[in-house]
């Protein structure tokens, strides 16, 4: 057992100081399979942490429906067994350019700007949240034998709000929880960041890319004393889909990591792996000062730009970090694990069945409501997936725009059966069906906890169009099971995909099932020429969104999802394929 504390000037371990060479890695983000090599790949590099979120709404995806909450632990002990320190961010709210910043859709769309306040039905929440949670981190602390050194209140609270009292009752609950660990919080060095997300009596941390002297020069002036630390030490970015990938100079990135040691404080890069967004779990911003635009999605790959690739393999970023760390380090530095087995050669999936979209949402979709008006996502109870909303224009009535009040994210409109844009002039009588897809709820920002969907109603002319029945089609339906039960229709190979019935259906749109041979299974890149946009399974587990506007081209497979012979690929195309579309690994 050991102690580890916050001193005047260091982090302190049974009080000898000690410097805290942490990295991001994300569980969630990572096959379990592969959770070993990447905590190895990090100490090869010279980190002595890993830093990891906790996202709430993957584990409780339901209100009281609680799903794997011991994969945390199971991470945590990987981290011990590497002889590594760990920092756990459970939230509530991380951030994390995930789905929502991981609050639960359920939580939200009932408490809208409600949650991440001093709210009496919020805090119920959180608090049974955390207990359900914590006892995963405490069991693991460092003070009874685990990894765990340090464990964060909330997440760049000072970016959003700037109720004390909110901060002061997570702290509490953490206590309460029995987190014996420091706690600390983190935000921009920035004024008002610090002042309204900092707690008194907690350890207040910085995130930034560069500037560290200036940033720490920040801090102090709220914090005169305590080890520094950079908390999240931004090594690249992100990227949104329709726009160009981030790439950051690794010797750029190496002195703002130096610079950071060099002041003698401690650093987490983030990300030292970035992994993926596996399953749809990626989130979206606004853009705009006031983060009020449009709809930035978040592309299913979450590379970073790190030190480690996606893929789990070094690059020059990578050894430019590992040189600056060496010298942080007590002796020689571990031997870079091997690289994990590739796919042993390119091949290709052949595509044997296909469904309309309407026919498998008869299959997997939820039940149907009829409602006067369009229901939210949240009112429909569906996190990430399609959302089907069918009307009637009532007739005889002259041509007059079609238009949606308050819609969020993507919508194809059929009239009639045929594919039409939105404020298109229709006539009456006509059936419209308006499919709108989710790319991702707000992570970050005002505009958190923005509702999905339609969320005001669907206009004629200047006339409100009621009586609705709408229907969710959720990315967690997507199971073997269910989807045996589809109605597959043999595709013959060279004319297309035109088939009678189903919206759509001239143009591609629906679920493909294909065939994909391989020898020895290995990590591969999945890509997907001649399709729009959609999501792709392989053996059941989704890779997660693709999209022809990039800039990701293709979907990384982790090696333990595929299996020698026979592998069952299906794709979702929600935009239209042409007749030349193909699915290939390699």
């Amino acid at each position: 057992m050991s102690v580890f504390t916050v001193g005047d000037e260091d982090f302190l371990l049974d009080g000898r100081p000690v410097r805290l060479l942490s990295g991001a890695l994300h569980y969630f983000r990572v096959h379990e399979e592969q959770w070993g090599h990447r905590v190895a790949m990090l100490r090869a590099m010279g980190l002595n942490c890993v830093e990891t979120y906790v996202p709430w709404n993957l584990h409780e995806p339901e209100l009281g429906r609680f799903r794997d909450v011991g994969a945390l632990g199971r991470f945590l002990d990987v981290v011990a067994a590497a002889g590594m320190w760990a920092i756990v961010r459970p939230g509530p709210y991380i951030c994390a350019e995930w789905e929502n910043g991981g609050l639960p859709h359920w939580l939200t769309g009932r408490l809208g700007r409600r949650v991440r306040t001093d709210d009496a039905e919020y805090l119920v929440h959180v608090e049974r949240w955390f207990r359900a949670l914590l006892p995963q981190v405490v069991a693991r602390q460092i003070d009874r034998g685990g990894p765990v050194v340090m464990v964060q209140a909330e997440n760049e609270y000072g970016s959003y709000g700037s109720d004390r009292g909110y901060l002061r009752h997570v702290v509490d609950l953490l206590h309460a929880c029995d987190v014996t660990v420091p706690l600390f919080t983190s935000d921009g060095p920035e004024d008002h960041m610090l002042t309204g997300g900092s707690v008194p009596g907690v350890l207040a941390t910085v995130n930034f890319g560069s500037g560290a002297r200036e940033a720490f020069g920040v801090l102090r002036r709220h914090q005169p004393r305590g080890p520094l630390m950079c908390m999240e030490f931004w090594c690249g970015w992100f990227a949104h889909w329709g726009e160009e990938g981030v790439v950051r100079d690794a010797g750029d990135a190496a002195g703002a990591l130096r610079e950071i040691l060099e002041c003698g404080a401690s650093v987490n890069v983030y990300m030292a792996h970035g992994g993926t967004n596996f399953a749809g779990w990626a989130g979206a911003n606004r853009s705009g000062g006031a983060h009020d635009g449009p709809l930035e999605p978040t592309v299913t790959s979450y590379d970073y730009d790190a030190p480690v690739d996606e893929a789990g393999l070094p690059t020059e970023k990578f050894w430019r970090f590992r040189e600056v760390l060496s010298a942080y380090a007590s002796g020689p530095l571990p031997e870079v694990p091997a690289a994990p087995v590739r796919l042993a050669g390119p091949v290709g999936a052949v595509l044997e069945g296909w469904a309309p979209l309407g026919e498998v949402l008869e299959v997997l979709g939820d039940e149907e409501w009829d409602t006067p008006l369009p229901p939210a996502f949240e009112e429909l109870g569906v996190d990430r997936g399609v959302v089907c909303y069918r009307l009637e224009v009532p007739g005889p009535r002259r041509p007059y725009p079609l238009t949606v009040e308050g819609l969020r994210d993507h919508v194809t409109l059929y009239v009639d059966g045929r594919r039409a844009e939105p404020g298109a002039a229709v006539a009456g009588p006509a059936s419209v069906e308006l499919w709108v897809e989710s790319w991702g709820r707000v992570n970050y920002g005002p505009r958190l906890g923005e509702a999905k969907g339609i969320t005001a109603g669907v206009r004629h002319e200047r006339q409100y169009l009621h009586g609705v029945r709408a229907r969710g089609l959720r990315m967690d339906a997507f199971v073997p099971e269910a989807v045996a039960k589809v109605p597959f229709r043999a595709l013959e190979r060279g004319r297309g995909r035109e088939a009678e019935g189903g919206a759509g259906v001239g143009e591609g749109v629906g679920l493909y099932r294909g065939v994909c041979d391989v020898t020895v299974r290995g990590d591969a890149w999945l890509r997907l020429p001649g399709w729009g946009r959609g999501f792709v399974w392989v053996n059941g587990f989704c890779l997660g969104r693709y999209w022809s506007v990039g800039p990701q081209e293709a979907l990384f497979v982790p090696g333990p999802v595929l299996r020698e012979g026979g592998n069952e690929v299906w794709v979702l195309e929600l935009e239209g394929a042409g007749a030349d579309a193909g699915v290939r690994l390699s």
